[in-house]
């Protein structure tokens, strides 16, 4: 791995910081700042640890602003966050049982894996509010289980892509309006990527100085990200994010 130069951090901190103003307008900041770390020369396996570790902590803030949309799902909360955390763990320790050589060769997959999903987001959440309207039945929360450990497995693993996975198990599986779903859905995100993060953090491949920086461009850019939302288009900036995702996925792909 080279050693970062001056200008290598401050690559890392506008990437970060552009990771997590994409996060609070649109999603998909991941497919800007893992590429930005696997190109100043960061082993991917590293890259994704301390991607992760990096972009966590602006995730808490999303989370407590919906808190309240989460009144009265205390009893699916209580079910399915244990479940998205345990399958953030399994993720993350799937990953790290990854050699460097074929984690590599599934990047560019993951990442048009990555922007597909994201690009599929209005489509969902579109399809979610329009089985809320065929007053399609809800299933016991114990039913949602099963594909919200499955879609935590991924989101440990690597992540991008994993709220749009999410909402849409719970559309199938829910009978709920979108605003409340999607509070559901951000805590249990939020519990997949803590549970990773803090499992990576006693893993050894955190790039901690990296990681430091990248986290605190992370929360200015969110900071900044929230406060711009409402005069910056989502759907622009999500077709801009998923352009640059597929770029980059042919890119590894080809290269």
């Amino acid at each position: 791995m080279n050693v970062f130069s001056l200008g290598h951090w401050f690559v890392l901190f506008l990437a970060a910081a552009g990771a997590g103003a994409v996060n609070a307008i649109a999603g998909g900041g991941t497919l800007i700042s893992f590429p930005t770390l696997t190109a100043l020369g960061v082993p991917a396996v590293t890259a994704n640890v301390t991607n992760t570790v990096a972009l966590t902590p602006g995730y808490l803030g999303a989370t407590l602003a919906q808190a309240r949309d989460l009144r009265g799902q205390e009893r699916r909360a209580w079910l399915l966050v244990p479940v998205g955390a345990l399958g953030g763990l399994v993720g993350g320790f799937l990953l790290l049982l990854t050699t460097e050589r074929l984690f590599r060769s599934l990047v560019p997959y993951l990442i048009l894996l990555a922007s597909g999903l994201l690009a599929a987001q209005p489509r969902v959440r579109a399809w979610v509010v329009a089985r809320q309207r065929d007053g399609s039945s809800s299933r016991h929360p114990a039913w949602v289980a099963a594909p919200i450990f499955a879609a935590a497995v991924y989101g440990g693993y690597f992540g991008a892509g994993l709220s749009v996975i999410i909402l849409a198990v719970l559309g199938v599986t829910l009978d709920d309006d979108l605003t409340r779903l999607n509070a559901l859905k951000q805590a249990i995100a939020f519990a997949v990527n803590i549970a990773a993060a803090l499992f990576f953090v006693f893993s050894g491949r955190v790039l901690w100085p990296a990681a430091l920086v990248m986290a605190l461009g992370a929360i200015i850019g969110g900071v900044i990200g929230g406060r711009v939302a409402g005069h910056i288009s989502p759907t622009l900036l999500r077709r801009l994010v998923v352009a640059v995702g597929i770029s980059v996925g042919l890119y590894y792909l080809l290269f």
